[in-house]
C-alpha cells in the first residue's frame, strides 16, 4: 500500500471521528494486550503503516498479540510518554532520538547541524555503523529498541514574519524546538531565542505568537496545518530526524520467541515502507503546501554550517558525544565537521 491523496483523506476523516486509539480486535481476547504511542496525527505515514503491521501481527500470532494505536500525544506529551515507557505505562513508543537524548545522551548524534547531504547518506548511515552505535546506547539504558529507524525527514524553519535567508536572519528569532540539549544548542549558536515546547502545543504557541516560528520536516507541517499559523518556509535541511520505535523491556521479555519476532518484524518491515510513503509524499509535499499559502525560499547551507563552526557548535558537542561517537559520524558522512 502506498501513501496517496485518497488514503490521506481517509485517515484524516477516521481523525475526525475522534477514535482514542487505533484498534482491530481479535475475534477473541488476546493472550498480550500492548499499546504503542506516537506524537504525530492518525493521518500521518507512520500510523497508516503501524495500522497495517498491527492487522499482520495479529494474523502472525493467531490473534494472541493485540496491539493498540494512540496517535498525536493522545497519551500524553513525548516526555511524559517515555516515562510512561520506562515504568510500562505503555510498552512501545515512537520517538526521536533527539528526544530521547534526555534519557540516552548519545542517541541524538545523528542530528548534529546539517551534517546529512541527502537520504542516500542518512539510510547507509542509520541502517548501518551510526544507527547500531545509537541502538546500543538505547539499550545500555534498559530499553529495547527495533533495528530499523522510522523516518521523520529534514527538518526546515518556518517563519510569520519573514523568510529567513541567511544566519543573520535567525538572530533575536524566537523559535520553537523540541524539549532537547541538541536543538537548543544549534540555534543559540545563531543567536536564536529556543523555546522548548513540546509538539501537542506547537500549533497554539504560534497562533498566539509565543514563538514567532518553528521547525519541522514537510510532511510534519501538513499534517499539522501549520500553514495556518505561518507564512514562510526556508529549506534550510538544516537537521534529518528519525522515530525509534522503543520497546519496554519487561514487556518485550513477557512476549514468547516467535510473538517477539512476529512483532520485531513487521515493525521493522513497516518502517522500510513508511520511509517510502515519505519519499513519495515528498515529491509533492512543497507544490500543495504553496497551493496552501506557504511562501518558500531556497538557503545556501554551508553560509549555516559555518556560522556553526564559528560558534564552536561542532567542537562543543564532538566533545560532549566523545572521539570514538564523533569518529563514527563523520565516517557515516564521509567528512569532517570538527
Amino acid at each position: 500500500m502506498s501513501i496517496t491523496r485518497r488514503t490521506i483523506l481517509l485517515g484524516a476523516a477516521a481523525g475526525a471521528l475522534a477514535t482514542p486509539f487505533i484498534r482491530v480486535r481479535p475475534a477473541m481476547a488476546a493472550e498480550f494486550s500492548y499499546k504503542v504511542a506516537n506524537n504525530q496525527p492518525l493521518d500521518h505515514p507512520s500510523n497508516v503503516r503501524l495500522a497495517e503491521a498491527q492487522k499482520a501481527i495479529l494474523e502472525a500470532t493467531g490473534g494472541r498479540f493485540d496491539l493498540q494505536i494512540f496517535p498525536s500525544n493522545q497519551l500524553g506529551a513525548d516526555t511524559d510518554v517515555l516515562g510512561q515507557l520506562r515504568s510500562g505505562g505503555v510498552e512501545f513508543f515512537q520517538l526521536s532520538p533527539i528526544i530521547l537524548s534526555t534519557l540516552v545522551p548519545n542517541s541524538s548524534i545523528n542530528g548534529v547541524g546539517f551534517a546529512f547531504p541527502d537520504y542516500d547518506t542518512v539510510w547507509k548511515a542509520m541502517d548501518g555503523e551510526l544507527g547500531a552505535y545509537e541502538r546500543g546506547q538505547i539499550e545500555g539504558a534498559g530499553l529495547v529498541v527495533m533495528e530499523k529507524i522510522w523516518d521523520n525527514g529534514f527538518r526546515q524553519i518556518t517563519s510569520s514574519a519573514k523568510p529567513v535567508t541567511t544566519p543573520a536572519d535567525l538572530e533575536g528569532f524566537k523559535i520553537r524546538v523540541p524539549v532537547s540539549p541538541l536543538w537548543t544548542s544549534l540555534f543559540t549558536a545563531f543567536g536564536s531565542a529556543p523555546a522548548s515546547i513540546n509538539f501537542a502545543e506547537v500549533y497554539t504557541a504560534l497562533q498566539t505568537g509565543i514563538v514567532d516560528g518553528q521547525e519541522n520536516p514537510l510532511a510534519i507541517m501538513k499534517v499539522a496545518k501549520l500553514w495556518e499559523v505561518q507564512k514562510y518556509c526556508s529549506m534550510t535541511n538544516h537537521m534529518w530526524d528519525g522515530f525509534w520505535m522503543l520497546g519496554n523491556r519487561r514487556a518485550w521479555n513477557a512476549l514468547p520467541e516467535d510473538v517477539q519476532q512476529a512483532v520485531a518484524d513487521n515493525f521493522n518491515a513497516a518502517a522500510v515502507k513508511q520511509r517510502a510513503d515519505i519519499a513519495q509524499m515528498n515529491a509533492t509535499l512543497k507544490t500543495d503546501l504553496e497551493g496552501q499559502g506557504f511562501v518558500f525560499n531556497d538557503v545556501d547551507p554551508k553560509a549555516f554550517e559555518d556560522k556553526l563552526r564559528e560558534a564552536g557548535f561542532y567542537a562543543e558537542w564532538k566533545k560532549t558525544y566523545g572521539d570514538e561517537a564523533w569518529a563514527i559520524l563523520e565516517t557515516a558522512i564521509g567528512r569532517t565537521l570538527a
